[in-house]
Protein backbone atom coordinates (compact mmCIF):
# COMPACT_ATOMS: atom_id res chain seq x y z
CA UNK A 1 0.00 0.00 0.00
CA UNK A 2 2.94 2.53 0.97
CA UNK A 3 4.53 1.72 -2.63
CA UNK A 4 1.06 2.36 -4.09
CA UNK A 5 0.47 5.70 -2.26
CA UNK A 6 3.98 7.08 -3.46
CA UNK A 7 3.37 6.30 -6.66
CA UNK A 8 -0.23 8.47 -6.91
CA UNK A 9 1.70 11.00 -4.78
CA UNK A 10 4.22 10.98 -7.89
CA UNK A 11 0.95 10.82 -10.49
CA UNK A 12 2.16 7.61 -11.46
CA UNK A 13 -1.96 6.25 -11.53
CA UNK A 14 -0.68 3.49 -13.91
CA UNK A 15 1.57 2.15 -11.33
CA UNK A 16 -0.62 2.79 -8.33
CA UNK A 17 -3.54 0.59 -10.01
CA UNK A 18 -1.10 -1.96 -10.61
CA UNK A 19 -0.69 -2.86 -7.09
CA UNK A 20 -4.01 -2.10 -5.83
CA UNK A 21 -5.82 -4.05 -8.22
CA UNK A 22 -4.68 -7.28 -6.58
CA UNK A 23 -5.40 -5.83 -3.41
CA UNK A 24 -8.51 -4.60 -3.98
CA UNK A 25 -9.46 -8.04 -5.49
CA UNK A 26 -8.46 -9.76 -2.28
CA UNK A 27 -10.84 -7.98 -0.16
CA UNK A 28 -8.21 -4.70 1.07
CA UNK A 29 -10.94 -2.05 1.53
CA UNK A 30 -8.62 1.34 1.61
CA UNK A 31 -7.27 -0.09 -1.98
CA UNK A 32 -11.18 -0.84 -2.78
CA UNK A 33 -11.70 3.10 -1.97
CA UNK A 34 -8.84 4.01 -4.26
CA UNK A 35 -9.74 1.62 -7.13
CA UNK A 36 -13.38 3.14 -7.19
CA UNK A 37 -11.90 6.85 -6.80
CA UNK A 38 -9.63 6.11 -10.16
CA UNK A 39 -12.43 5.11 -11.79
CA UNK A 40 -14.56 8.18 -10.23
CA UNK A 41 -12.03 10.74 -11.30
CA UNK A 42 -10.24 9.49 -14.21
CA UNK A 43 -6.58 8.96 -12.80
CA UNK A 44 -4.92 6.03 -14.55
CA UNK A 45 -8.20 4.80 -16.41
CA UNK A 46 -11.26 5.81 -18.05
CA UNK A 47 -13.88 7.47 -15.93
CA UNK A 48 -16.47 4.64 -15.20
CA UNK A 49 -18.93 5.81 -12.53
CA UNK A 50 -20.78 2.40 -12.45
CA UNK A 51 -17.35 0.72 -11.71
CA UNK A 52 -16.40 3.36 -9.27
CA UNK A 53 -19.74 2.56 -7.77
CA UNK A 54 -19.61 -0.75 -7.63
CA UNK A 55 -15.59 -0.61 -5.88
CA UNK A 56 -16.46 2.29 -3.71
CA UNK A 57 -19.82 0.38 -1.95
CA UNK A 58 -17.64 -2.76 -1.29
CA UNK A 59 -15.13 -0.78 0.37
CA UNK A 60 -17.76 1.53 2.53
CA UNK A 61 -19.48 -1.54 2.92
CA UNK A 62 -16.35 -3.13 4.92
CA UNK A 63 -16.29 0.32 6.93
CA UNK A 64 -13.36 2.39 4.96
CA UNK A 65 -13.72 6.01 5.81
CA UNK A 66 -12.53 7.18 2.42
CA UNK A 67 -14.85 4.46 0.65
CA UNK A 68 -17.77 5.88 2.54
CA UNK A 69 -16.69 9.60 1.80
CA UNK A 70 -15.60 9.05 -2.15
CA UNK A 71 -18.84 6.77 -2.31
CA UNK A 72 -20.84 10.12 -0.31
CA UNK A 73 -19.96 12.28 -3.11
CA UNK A 74 -21.21 10.34 -6.01
CA UNK A 75 -24.86 9.59 -4.25
CA UNK A 76 -24.42 13.48 -3.46
CA UNK A 77 -23.70 14.33 -6.75
CA UNK A 78 -25.61 11.79 -8.56
CA UNK A 79 -22.54 10.35 -10.37
CA UNK A 80 -23.25 7.00 -11.57
CA UNK A 81 -26.46 6.26 -8.72
CA UNK A 82 -29.68 8.34 -8.40
CA UNK A 83 -29.03 11.61 -6.50
CA UNK A 84 -29.49 10.66 -2.43
CA UNK A 85 -28.87 13.44 -0.30
CA UNK A 86 -29.64 11.23 2.86
CA UNK A 87 -27.46 8.43 1.43
CA UNK A 88 -24.63 10.54 1.44
CA UNK A 89 -25.45 12.50 4.46
CA UNK A 90 -25.21 8.93 6.07
CA UNK A 91 -22.03 8.21 4.76
CA UNK A 92 -20.23 11.04 5.05
CA UNK A 93 -21.43 11.23 8.92
CA UNK A 94 -19.80 7.57 9.14
CA UNK A 95 -16.50 8.53 7.91
CA UNK A 96 -16.62 11.58 9.86
CA UNK A 97 -17.30 9.43 13.10
CA UNK A 98 -14.04 7.26 12.26
CA UNK A 99 -11.98 10.24 12.00
CA UNK A 100 -12.21 11.14 8.33
CA UNK A 101 -11.22 14.93 8.30
CA UNK A 102 -13.01 15.71 4.45
CA UNK A 103 -15.78 14.10 5.84
CA UNK A 104 -15.81 15.70 8.78
CA UNK A 105 -15.77 19.03 6.79
CA UNK A 106 -18.28 18.28 4.50
CA UNK A 107 -20.77 17.41 6.86
CA UNK A 108 -20.49 20.59 8.72
CA UNK A 109 -21.13 22.05 5.74
CA UNK A 110 -24.52 20.09 4.88
CA UNK A 111 -25.27 20.66 8.78
CA UNK A 112 -24.98 24.13 8.71
CA UNK A 113 -26.58 25.15 5.10
CA UNK A 114 -29.33 22.97 5.60
CA UNK A 115 -30.70 22.35 1.87
CA UNK A 116 -30.35 18.86 2.16
CA UNK A 117 -30.63 17.37 5.41
CA UNK A 118 -32.16 19.13 8.55
CA UNK A 119 -30.15 22.29 10.10
CA UNK A 120 -28.34 21.65 13.43
CA UNK A 121 -25.76 24.33 14.56
CA UNK A 122 -24.47 22.72 17.36
CA UNK A 123 -23.21 19.91 15.42
CA UNK A 124 -21.97 21.92 12.47
CA UNK A 125 -19.68 23.45 14.61
CA UNK A 126 -18.64 20.04 16.23
CA UNK A 127 -17.81 18.70 12.97
CA UNK A 128 -16.14 21.59 12.03
CA UNK A 129 -13.62 21.73 15.04
CA UNK A 130 -12.81 18.13 14.51
CA UNK A 131 -11.82 18.93 10.75
CA UNK A 132 -10.11 22.23 12.18
CA UNK A 133 -8.07 19.47 14.55
CA UNK A 134 -7.04 17.94 11.00
CA UNK A 135 -5.64 20.91 9.72
CA UNK A 136 -8.64 21.27 7.15
CA UNK A 137 -8.41 24.86 6.06
CA UNK A 138 -12.16 25.20 4.66
CA UNK A 139 -13.77 24.68 8.56
CA UNK A 140 -11.59 27.09 9.85
CA UNK A 141 -12.78 29.13 7.48
CA UNK A 142 -16.47 28.03 8.46
CA UNK A 143 -15.73 28.30 12.27
CA UNK A 144 -15.07 32.30 11.82
CA UNK A 145 -18.14 32.10 9.71
CA UNK A 146 -20.31 31.00 13.04
CA UNK A 147 -18.20 33.77 15.44
CA UNK A 148 -19.16 36.56 12.95
CA UNK A 149 -22.44 35.70 12.09
CA UNK A 150 -23.16 34.76 15.71
CA UNK A 151 -24.72 31.15 14.30
CA UNK A 152 -25.08 28.64 17.45
CA UNK A 153 -22.47 31.21 19.90
CA UNK A 154 -22.54 34.39 21.06
CA UNK A 155 -21.07 36.68 18.23
CA UNK A 156 -17.04 37.11 18.92
CA UNK A 157 -15.20 39.07 16.36
CA UNK A 158 -11.91 38.48 17.29
CA UNK A 159 -12.45 34.62 17.77
CA UNK A 160 -13.98 35.02 13.64
CA UNK A 161 -10.67 36.76 12.86
CA UNK A 162 -8.73 33.73 14.80
CA UNK A 163 -10.19 30.77 12.68
CA UNK A 164 -10.12 33.49 10.04
CA UNK A 165 -6.07 34.08 9.85
CA UNK A 166 -5.72 30.12 10.23
CA UNK A 167 -7.94 29.21 7.22
CA UNK A 168 -6.27 32.02 5.30
CA UNK A 169 -2.55 31.04 6.02
CA UNK A 170 -3.32 27.62 5.06
CA UNK A 171 -4.88 28.50 1.91
CA UNK A 172 -8.77 28.56 2.08
CA UNK A 173 -9.58 31.96 -0.41
CA UNK A 174 -12.70 32.39 1.56
CA UNK A 175 -11.00 32.38 4.98
CA UNK A 176 -8.28 35.31 3.10
CA UNK A 177 -11.17 37.45 1.91
CA UNK A 178 -13.13 37.31 5.44
CA UNK A 179 -9.80 38.06 7.00
CA UNK A 180 -9.08 41.20 4.71
CA UNK A 181 -12.53 42.26 4.96
CA UNK A 182 -12.05 42.45 8.49
CA UNK A 183 -8.45 43.77 8.44
CA UNK A 184 -10.10 46.97 5.62
CA UNK A 185 -13.55 47.48 8.65
CA UNK A 186 -11.01 47.07 11.62
CA UNK A 187 -13.78 44.31 13.07
CA UNK A 188 -12.03 41.90 15.74
CA UNK A 189 -8.74 42.85 14.63
CA UNK A 190 -7.11 46.14 14.18
CA UNK A 191 -7.62 48.19 10.96
CA UNK A 192 -4.92 47.37 8.71
CA UNK A 193 -4.85 49.26 4.92
CA UNK A 194 -2.20 46.61 3.36
CA UNK A 195 -2.51 43.57 5.21
CA UNK A 196 -6.73 44.29 4.06
CA UNK A 197 -5.46 44.15 0.34
CA UNK A 198 -2.68 41.75 0.51
CA UNK A 199 -5.89 39.29 1.74
CA UNK A 200 -8.07 40.26 -0.53
CA UNK A 201 -5.81 40.05 -3.31
CA UNK A 202 -4.76 36.78 -2.44
CA UNK A 203 -8.85 35.54 -1.98
CA UNK A 204 -9.32 36.70 -5.47
CA UNK A 205 -6.26 35.14 -6.73
CA UNK A 206 -8.17 32.33 -5.21
CA UNK A 207 -11.34 32.90 -6.96
CA UNK A 208 -13.27 33.35 -3.64
CA UNK A 209 -16.56 35.47 -4.79
CA UNK A 210 -16.36 37.21 -0.96
CA UNK A 211 -13.14 39.14 -2.38
CA UNK A 212 -14.51 41.85 -4.72
CA UNK A 213 -16.72 43.26 -2.18
CA UNK A 214 -13.85 44.53 -0.84
CA UNK A 215 -10.90 44.76 -3.27
CA UNK A 216 -12.13 48.08 -5.24
CA UNK A 217 -12.44 49.87 -1.47
CA UNK A 218 -8.75 48.66 -0.13
CA UNK A 219 -7.26 49.78 -3.17
CA UNK A 220 -8.72 53.01 -3.08
CA UNK A 221 -7.04 54.14 1.16
CA UNK A 222 -3.91 53.06 -0.59
CA UNK A 223 -1.61 55.28 -2.84
CA UNK A 224 -0.20 53.64 -6.23
CA UNK A 225 3.22 52.63 -4.86
CA UNK A 226 1.86 51.28 -1.63
CA UNK A 227 -0.79 49.08 -4.62
CA UNK A 228 2.24 48.37 -6.11
CA UNK A 229 4.28 46.88 -2.93
CA UNK A 230 1.19 45.14 -1.39
CA UNK A 231 0.34 43.15 -4.52
CA UNK A 232 4.47 41.95 -5.06
CA UNK A 233 3.91 40.82 -1.52
CA UNK A 234 0.19 38.91 -2.39
CA UNK A 235 2.33 37.41 -5.00
CA UNK A 236 4.95 35.71 -2.46
CA UNK A 237 4.13 32.16 -0.78
CA UNK A 238 2.08 32.05 1.89
CA UNK A 239 3.84 32.31 5.16
CA UNK A 240 3.99 29.46 7.68
CA UNK A 241 0.53 29.39 9.78
CA UNK A 242 1.27 31.08 12.62
CA UNK A 243 -0.56 28.03 14.84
Amino acid sequence: MDAASEAADRGDYPRALEIWGPLAHAGIARAQAHIGTCFAEGWGVEPDFVLAVNWLTLSADAGDPAGQRNLAALYFRGDGVKEDFRRAAALYRSAAEAGDGPAQDMLSWMLLEGEVIVHDYADARKWALAAAEQNIASSMTRLGMLYHNAIGVERDPALAVYWWRRGAERGDADGQAMLGAAYYLGAGVERHPRQALIWLLRAHAGASPLASRFLTAARSVLSDSEVAEVEQCAALPLPEPSS
